[in-house]
């Protein structure tokens, strides 16, 4: 068995934590809103269409802020086309998945959906087809109180209050060549920083994200964000991030560090930001936003076969394992020693499409990776503290001097709770942690999962990789092999 030892120091402080950092994301693709959230008709659907089953799963995760309508759908998407009578709105072709859009569903119906999930909105405008006219026109239509064309129209819609939308996303991965109007550095640079202009003029209380580069081996990383950042930086808020991890080679050991490579990402976007920041001899400073994250590698061969032009066709349906849920307790873990700059996350995405929920036309059931994300949402809010962590280190296909234990805090004084999340990588060995403690606390639980097969996954008909519960002490633990485990312990 091997041995390590955890020090926490109260006063080793990260950050406050947003509680947008546990924020999911919805688009318009596959069966996340049709089939998944929002299916009239369904015997376990609400009088609005609904899916309750799958709803009250979204409450227990208790996410704060949701995304919404893409990802790549919204740079080819017509906010107009998804509001007003249902019976008069157009179907479409989206180019951004090759499927038939019936717009059936749209923001009115998300923002219902949204009070009943306990969520706020973020919203992203399409910055790809369209510009800053329509942004701002859709911007008059949620918030301004009434009085002009487009407020009173949302009211002629049946929602007389403004939707008070208060995050925004200028366009999506707009860096990428298989985006809809997919544009250089300048150009978006440019372009978004017009719209932000504009936005914030009609509202100058809204949060402003832009684009940053859709993944950390783009050939422009750093250069983009440097030139947005140049040309916007005293308009927007947040730069954003986006990664999903794989194990396509089936190396574990790789793939289980990957969140090291998440890390190493954070630092480097951080950076530049705060390069930016010197250039222009400022107080500001831009945060994270790191609106797309999650594993997804499982479906990419079944996608292949998927039709074209479909309504809702079965997409980025992966089904995630064990292993996958020890990496997303990684992740998250990453997030929280991060959570200084990164102060929004949104989990890619929310139900059906690379997601934590699935359903079937008769229930709806949590994937393996709900439980760490549960955890980390119900216990990890408050103040993200340091862990001070001694333990062997192993060296992989990707990553060398990987520590086998990977851990950190989060102090909440109202509740006067300490949760310590950490995960153990070694895939061979238990470990004897010895825990030592600037304060006096008194153990709850300790919270884990394990013993299970790498490649164990939850189904319809047998969803049983969840955690257990037992008995925990305050000077050490015995974390097993290949497990996430949550410490918690009053103060």
């Amino acid at each position: 068995m091997k041995k390590a030892s955890v020090s926490l120091n109260f006063k080793s402080r990260i950050s406050d934590i947003d509680n947008r950092i546990y924020g999911s994301f919805i688009e318009h693709l596959g069966r996340a809103v049709y089939e998944g959230i929002y299916q009239p008709g369904n015997r376990n659907s609400d009088s609005d269409g609904f899916r309750t089953d799958v709803l009250e799963l979204v409450k227990k995760l208790n996410v704060p802020i949701v995304r919404y309508p893409g990802g790549n759908f919204v740079s080819g998407y017509n906010w107009e086309d998804g509001v007003g009578p249902k019976d008069k709105r157009p179907v479409k072709l989206d180019l951004a998945w090759f499927t038939t859009e019936t717009n059936e569903f749209g923001m009115q119906e998300f923002d219902a959906w949204l009070k009943k999930a306990g969520a706020e909105m973020m919203m992203a405008v399409n910055l790809g087809t369209r510009g800053p006219d329509e942004a701002r026109n859709l911007l008059e239509y949620a918030n301004f109180p009434g009085g002009t064309y487009w407020s009173d129209l949302r009211k002629a819609h049946g929602h007389e209050k403004p939707y008070g939308i208060r995050t925004w996303c200028l366009g999506n991965e707009m860096d990428g060549p298989w985006q809809m109007g997919h544009k250089t550095a300048y150009e978006y640079a440019r372009t978004a920083t017009e719209t932000a202009r504009l936005m914030k003029w009609i509202d100058p209380s809204i949060e402003l994200v832009a684009c940053g580069s859709s993944n950390f081996n783009m050939p422009t990383f750093g250069e983009w964000e440097h030139t947005v950042l140049r040309e916007a930086y005293e308009l927007i808020d947040y730069v954003s991030m986006h990664e999903y991890y794989s194990n396509d080679y089936d190396d574990t050991p790789s793939f289980l560090a990957e969140n090291i490579g998440m890390d190493r990402f954070i630092k480097a976007v951080v950076a530049i930001c705060d390069m930016v920041k010197a250039e222009k001899k400022t107080d500001k400073t831009i945060n994270i936003s790191f609106d797309e994250w999650n594993v997804w590698y499982h479906s990419k061969s079944s996608d292949k076969l998927v039709g074209l032009w479909g309504r809702a066709p079965h997409r980025l349906e992966d089904v995630y394992n064990f292993e996958d849920a020890l990496l997303v307790g990684g992740l998250l873990i990453t997030l929280l020693k991060n959570s200084d700059r990164v102060k929004i996350a949104c989990l890619a995405q929310l139900v059906n499409v690379i997601a934590p929920i699935m359903s079937n036309d008769e229930k709806a059931w949590a994937q393996t990776i709900f439980y760490p994300f549960l955890h980390a949402s119900s216990f990890g809010r408050g103040t993200a503290l340091n862990v001070d962590v001694q333990c062997d280190t192993y060296d992989c296909r990707k990553y060398k001097g990987v520590p086998f234990v990977d851990s950190v805090a989060v102090r909440n004084d109202e509740k006067r709770e300490l949760t310590v999340f950490i995960l153990n990588r070694s895939l061979d060995d238990d470990v004897t942690v010895s825990m030592d403690f600037s304060e006096n606390v008194k153990p709850i639980e300790h919270i884990y999962m394990s013993e299970y097969g790498l490649k164990d996954v939850n189904t319809a008909e047998k969803a049983d990789v969840v955690p257990s519960s037992k008995e925990l002490k305050a000077d050490s633990v015995v974390l097993d092999k290949a497990s996430w485990n949550v410490l918690r312990y009053n103060y």
